[in-house]
């Protein structure tokens, strides 16, 4: 079998791997806040989410152009030498997510997939576009978790405010039925951006081993739709341990806040998908409109402890997977360079 073939073929493979551990790495960004107050029972929550994973990853492919052209220079000339970085990248990835997803902390997927991309460029020794990193990765990395922060303590606060005279039960049975709606717009914003990272993964294969044109270009239909079906799969799984963090553990919910964070995370994600294609961190954002909400009760009502692990766990998650991908990538060069 050629070595090019047979590259691309196990690439592709992985990274639909990849995108099923997204998939029940952040289930919890779609159903944790939903399950907690009880709007939809975990089952059903995780039904709604995969559906809308999959038709989410449908809606857009610019995020992915980023990815596939975006961070490293791989081109139809690279051959074998892109092919191992591809792969390193995503063995580095899929490896920082099952450590997270072990300790329970909801890192980001998407972060693990840029470190491990540009950890294998730099092990490869081919250019890394670090400019396009710090504008498209490390400013909106900074800059959609303080948004959506302060988004969600603002609405929360107005929201307060409005309903400060409306019956408590009945008020919180209404927003108990909102939050399908919530639950299913940050599902959807979820399958926009995280599967489109997997797709811009497999066309850097599909570009290296000579089977697609130019990153940038029109990315094919079955390569949109093999990702899209292997999230939803993943998130159909569900993601307990993390749920229960984002859930559970940084705040107790009632079904307004859970409301407003959902809501304040969805519209974070369109826009920085449709406006500024930019792979923001789905698990970064909704875990800040939480404690948004949260911090709306009393500073002490978000469990800060808990809150700083999970920040250690984003800080920490450029660099890990950019080193765990890089030692892959020389393993990978020694196999078959």
């Amino acid at each position: 079998m050629d070595t090019t073939f047979f590259l691309v073929a196990t690439i592709v493979v992985v990274a639909l791997i990849f995108d099923f551990t997204n998939g029940f790495h952040d289930a919890a960004n779609a159903i944790a806040t939903s399950v907690a107050t009880r709007a939809l029972s975990p089952r059903i929550a995780l039904v709604i989410a995969a559906i809308m994973n999959f038709l989410g990853a449908l809606l857009g492919t610019e995020v992915a152009k980023t990815i596939g052209g975006g961070i490293v220079d791989i081109s139809p000339d690279s051959g074998t030498r892109g092919l191992v970085i591809v792969f390193g990248s995503l063995l580095g990835a899929i490896a920082w997510n099952l450590i997270t997803w072990w300790f329970g902390l909801p890192s980001s997927s998407s972060h693990a997939l840029i470190g491990a991309l540009a950890g294998s460029g730099i092990a490869a020794s081919f250019t890394v576009h670090w400019p396009v990193i710090l504008d498209k990765v490390v400013l909106p990395m900074i800059f959609s978790p303080l948004i959506g922060f302060v988004l969600a303590y603002v609405l929360m606060r107005i929201l307060l405010k409005v309903l400060a005279r409306a019956a408590y039960r009945k008020t919180m049975r209404r927003f108990r039925r909102a939050q399908m709606f919530s639950a299913s717009a940050i599902a959807l914003g979820h399958g926009l951006q995280d599967a489109q990272k997997t797709m811009g993964v497999m066309v850097l294969a599909l570009t290296a081993g000579g089977y697609h044109t130019a990153a940038d270009a029109h990315i094919p239909l079955w390569v949109q739709v093999s990702a899209a079906a292997a999230i939803s799969a993943g998130t159909y799984t569900g993601g307990w341990r993390i749920m229960k963090t984002l859930g559970q553990k940084i705040i107790d919910l009632d079904p307004a806040r859970g409301f407003v964070a959902e809501s304040v995370g969805a519209g974070v994600l369109y826009t920085t998908a449709f406006w500024l294609h930019a792979p923001i961190s789905t698990t970064h954002t909704i875990t800040c409109a939480i404690m948004g909400v949260g911090a709306t009760k009393r500073r002490s009502a978000v469990r800060w402890g808990i809150a700083g692990n999970i920040v250690t766990a984003w800080v920490s998650t450029l660099p890990a997977a950019a080193v765990i991908a890089g030692l892959a990538t020389w393993i990978l060069q020694a196999v078959f360079l």
